[in-house]
């Protein structure tokens, strides 16, 4: 089953909702139990017997993970052996150490938040792709956006104002930094400040901020208070960047290559359902978020690639370590699965 929420008529009751979805933590969705209760006789993956091997995803509740519920409704998983349980979560925060714990199969999370926990010594690996910008500068998922009657019209002109973002020394300090660097400015000269995403309307237009990052739905909502966008940081400093993607621990890879492997095929074929058929994307969001249908409607769908983009990865990690994210070099050949 899925887990669904009830939708308000207009995109001010609808934050409200999202910021009640956001703090939903380790949500059970998903019939069955966690693969930590099946059988481990050694079935996995699409089973010898034709039984289905129950697994436990954490996904946070936005657009990003609609491949992965549309996989599971079109019987993409079942098909290879493999009953998925979805459990929602706040974020990356609450993911990464259930999946470190073995409480969770598999999780979603942005790269740069995978690179740091690799740098800190937990041995996760990146097994495969979740979004990936359009490259189309005018129309991504992500703009960082300013009030209508701003005088600031480029990157450049960011030096020296206050940008919210949803979380501090993450992805969002790596792209407007690199995109600052590119634009000829000072990397440093930006003051970020943490704003959770259905706050940052209000706050633009309180004047509190210069200036907001958001991603899909936010951008939207963002776009409809009169905001409009001067810069694209997924699309513009990093060619098709791979903004974020699904991990497990290599303990697990080692111990079971096979349901990884099953894992990682059904993922493929879900992400490319998902990039053929943009309408169901749409349409499976009301599943588990709790967007107004406007806003669906009016959303930048992100591209959903079958591979992940190791080039981009690679950059993420390098600018990492330039600006201080990470401490230690993390190898792309350990970081990737290069199984499936």
């Amino acid at each position: 089953m899925f887990i669904t929420h009830s939708r308000p008529a207009r995109w001010r009751a609808g934050l409200t909702a999202i910021a009640a979805a956001s703090l939903l933590a380790l949500t059970a969705c998903g019939e069955g139990s966690p693969s930590s209760d099946a059988d481990d006789s050694g079935a996995s993956g699409a089973a010898a017997d034709g039984e289905l091997t129950s697994i436990e995803v954490g996904v946070i509740p936005i657009v990003d993970v609609a491949p992965i519920y549309l996989g599971v409704q079109e019987g993409i998983f079942e098909e290879h052996g493999l009953d998925v349980n979805l459990t929602l979560a706040q974020g990356g925060a609450a993911i990464v150490p259930a999946v470190q714990s073995g409480d969770m199969d598999f999780g979603f999370s942005n790269i740069t938040s995978l690179v740091i926990s690799t740098s800190r010594g937990l041995e996760m690996e990146l097994v495969a792709a979740g979004p990936q910008t359009t490259g189309n500068a005018d129309d991504d998922f992500s703009a960082v956006l300013v009030p209508e009657d701003s005088d600031i019209e480029s990157m450049a002109d960011l030096a020296g104002k206050s940008i919210a973002v949803n979380t501090l020394n993450n992805i969002n300090d790596t792209v407007l930094k690199e995109g600052m660097r590119q634009a000829g400015g000072d990397p440093d000269s930006m003051d970020l400040t943490e704003v959770a995403f259905p706050e940052m309307p209000g706050q633009l237009e309180a004047g509190n901020v210069d200036a907001v990052m958001a991603v899909e739905p936010f951008k939207t909502i963002v776009s409809q208070t009169g905001a409009r966008e001067i810069y694209a940081p997924y699309a513009e400093p990093i060619e098709d960047l791979t903004v974020a993607g699904y991990f497990t621990t290599s303990q697990r890879i080692q111990e079971d290559p096979e349901l990884v492997d099953a894992f990682v095929t059904a993922m493929k074929e879900s992400q490319q359902f998902a990039e053929d058929n943009p309408d169901a994307v749409r349409e499976i969001l009301p599943e588990y978020t709790s967007l107004d249908p406007e806003i669906i409607e009016e959303l930048t769908i992100s591209r959903f690639p079958q591979e992940i983009n190791t080039d981009s990865v690679q950059r993420i990690i390098e600018l990492s370590l330039e600006t201080g994210l990470i401490d230690n070099e993390v190898a792309l050949e350990d970081f990737i699965y290069d199984g499936a």
